[in-house]
């Protein structure tokens, strides 16, 4: 885990020690004010924090700021349901979610991160389970691994495309955050023909739509010129899937995604009145 990200959390658990109170009436407001840290952006008229990112995950924010709890979903395929790990607990949902707890110990266990991945599965696949693993749980952020099993079945670009933006209006209709996650670099993949433009499409996505994107491919390209992990580490036999080793620093990356799209994000103080 990389150290840098115990600031993130300081900040806003900081904040968070303030909401309460801030959230009481207009006067608490001015009378908290001079307790907020300096390097806070905070907007006193307007009772939100500076403006965000609009890849930001205010949902997240919120209950970070506000205690919990923090429910996520990681929503995909084999890469989420963890195919090629040594067991469930090494894929990176799990990790995620001790890592989670880790940086944001006020939470603790009211975070929980529930893998919702179903290996093989193609955008239609995933579609038809929407409702069921996304929208009716109801959870504050989903994580959505997708593109990887639509380039090996021959799904049309443009299908995968239309059907994913209308999951991704869907989903944050329904209120809740999401960050995408694009296919893996591998052997297999690199093998199939056309398989870099789901990659470029799940990106294109997030640049139109304002969604956050990890950036797998590039990351796992990075692990191995960085020597971070060999190649046996980050790949699993089959070629396709990845090891322990890949699955740990894809949570890593995961983590980074949500604290950081946190703390881009504004977080409303519940409206009251005053004293």
């Amino acid at each position: 885990m990389r150290t840098v990200l115990t600031g993130r959390p300081r900040r806003l658990v900081g904040a968070a020690a303030l909401l309460l109170g801030l959230s009481l009436s207009s006067t608490a407001v001015l009378a908290y004010a001079d307790l907020l840290p300096q390097n806070l952006d905070f907007d006193l008229d307007l009772g939100l924090f500076a403006e965000a990112d609009p890849t930001g995950l205010p949902h997240v924010a919120q209950k970070i700021a506000l205690g919990g709890p923090l429910s996520i979903v990681a929503f995909g395929s084999s890469s989420t349901e963890g195919v090629g790990a040594s067991t469930p607990a090494a894929a990176y949902p799990a990790r995620l979610e001790a890592g989670l707890r880790r940086a944001l110990p006020h939470l603790g266990s009211r975070i929980t991160v529930a893998n919702r991945g179903i290996g093989g599965e193609a955008v239609d696949e995933m579609l038809a389970r929407l409702d069921r693993d996304v929208i009716a749980p109801h959870p504050d952020l989903v994580i959505w691994q997708t593109g990887s099993n639509d380039a090996l079945r021959g799904v049309s670009l443009d299908h995968f495309r239309e059907a994913t933006e209308a999951a991704l209006e869907r989903i944050r209709e329904a209120g809740i955050d999401v960050v995408l996650m694009e296919p893996q670099w591998c052997p297999a993949l690199d093998a199939t023909p056309g398989a870099d433009r789901f990659r470029d499409a799940v990106r294109a996505l997030g640049s139109d739509l304002g969604v956050a994107v990890i950036r797998r491919s590039d990351l796992m390209r990075d692990w191995i010129g960085q020597g971070r992990l060999t190649r046996t580490e980050l790949f699993a036999s089959d070629g396709l899937h990845m090891a322990d080793g890949g699955y740990a620093l894809l949570a890593e990356a995961a983590q980074d995604a949500v604290l950081d799209g946190a703390e881009a994000a504004p977080v409303a103080l519940a409206e009251a009145g005053t004293d």
